[in-house]
């Protein structure tokens, strides 16, 4: 099994619901900076390279998220992420975020890569820009 990827995120203000505690919709902003930065930094192939000069991009199409307990404003969020299972247009992602060793939450997403063109799925291997995503986890 492959080191899960760590990402690391605060908690700001802007995070936050008047009594200081994370709203929920803003864990879904969390979860896909953990994945872009994946993509950038794991795969090597940034979002702006993706989208706007290869023309593709990964929607979500399922996800499913367990809430363990709340996030506070200033807590320093340390998601994990790693693929389950990389299939020929697609990828399920687990994911979790916790604090000080407390799960937050955990997640289950499965994002397709698609042709923005067109709207629709396209094999990972089509695409060497991912060889390294290909290579290491098909």
């Amino acid at each position: 099994m492959m080191t899960p990827f760590k990402f690391h995120h605060r908690v700001l203000f802007q995070h936050c619901d008047p009594a200081g505690m994370v709203f929920y919709p803003r864990y879904f902003e969390m979860i896909n900076a953990c994945v872009e930065t994946w993509f950038e930094q794991e795969v090597e192939v940034p979002f702006n390279e993706m989208h706007l000069q290869l023309g593709l991009s990964v929607p979500t199409v399922a996800t499913e998220t367990k809430f363990h307990a709340p996030s506070h404003l200033g807590d320093r969020l340390i998601f994990q992420m790693e693929v389950r299972t990389c299939g020929n247009t697609s990828l399920q992602l687990n994911i979790s975020a916790s604090c000080d060793e407390q799960l937050r939450l955990t997640n289950e997403t499965t994002l397709v890569l698609v042709e923005q063109k067109n709207g629709r799925p396209t094999p990972w291997s089509e695409h060497s820009n991912f060889n390294k995503l290909t290579d290491t986890y098909s």
